[in-house]
């Protein structure tokens, strides 16, 4: 098989595993994966998952292989927070949430960590669309900040809380306190609602 006839099967997929590959072509001979690497046509992300190497520059390319490399997971946390804009950093690694085992990777679409949570906090995200290569799954804000002080009991003081500073005027006027509170009495946490209730207090003034 050609390199050109696998891309022309392949490319819109975005990643793949050496699994889909044999079910799709049995007869396909692995070691076409590992020349086409040394040749610069696909990046290696992981164990068995492969990307076309051309699609390194496309804007949430990395969102979408971090959705595909791990699974189940979403992406929340410090990405989610940055996307929002709901933090003032610029955050580079992808930082996802999953309910399997914490772990990490790194190649050449960037740095992707998974923290992990127990199944029944597994929820508050929605699927976000890539024009030719498919999707993956975002938190929503108001997730985001309960997987952080989640994952995170440092922050259960005013004080800690600010240090995070969330921009002011999404909390005040694009925040679903209703959602929020929702979602942490969801948890099941008895922390993260008293987390919550102090954010709230923290940094909104009616």
């Amino acid at each position: 098989m050609t390199y050109l006839e696998f891309r022309e099967q392949w490319h819109e997929a975005g990643c793949f595993n050496v699994y889909q590959i044999r079910a799709w072509n049995p007869e396909f001979d692995r070691s076409n994966l590992l020349r086409w690497v040394k040749r610069g046509y696909l990046t290696k992300l992981r164990q068995d998952w492969y990307a076309f190497s051309n699609l390194k520059g496309i804007p949430e390319m990395s969102r979408y292989v971090a959705g595909r490399i791990y699974t189940p997971s979403y992406i929340s946390l410090h990405t989610a927070l940055s996307f929002y804009g709901i933090i003032p950093e610029a955050v580079t690694a992808i930082t996802c949430v999953t309910s399997n085992r914490t772990t990490a990777y790194s190649n050449d679409f960037g740095e992707f960590s998974y923290q992990t949570v127990k199944p029944t906090l597994f929820f508050g995200f929605r699927q976000m669309s890539l024009p030719q290569h498919g999707s993956y799954l975002m938190a929503y804000p108001e997730k985001a900040i309960i997987d952080l002080l989640y994952l995170y009991p440092q922050y259960n003081t005013a004080e800690a809380l600010l240090e995070l500073r969330f921009d002011e005027w999404w909390m005040q006027e694009e925040l679903d306190r209703e959602r929020l509170l929702a979602y942490a009495l969801q948890s099941g946490s008895k922390a993260v609602l008293t987390r919550v209730k102090l954010l709230l207090k923290s940094y909104i003034h009616d």
